[in-house]
């Protein structure tokens, strides 16, 4: 797979899929707690720097390479 996520988008998917993941185990109650597992995709796709929407809809923030 081509990688398509960089830069700051990358660190911004996996500050925000690691956040979602421990709100989901810091928060015992709650109808929606099931919500923050949300953040799973979010942090693999900033793991794995690869997005399948980005690639659908023709995106890439990856730097170019010289």
């Amino acid at each position: 797979m081509t990688k398509n996520v960089g830069g700051i988008d990358r660190i911004a998917r996996i500050v925000l899929g690691l956040a979602l993941l421990l709100g989901f185990f810091l928060n015992d109650e709650g109808a929606y707690r099931w919500l923050y597992l949300l953040g799973l995709p979010i942090l693999l796709t900033g793991v794995f720097q690869t997005c399948f929407a980005y690639k659908l809809l023709g995106l890439n923030t990856c730097p170019m390479k010289k």
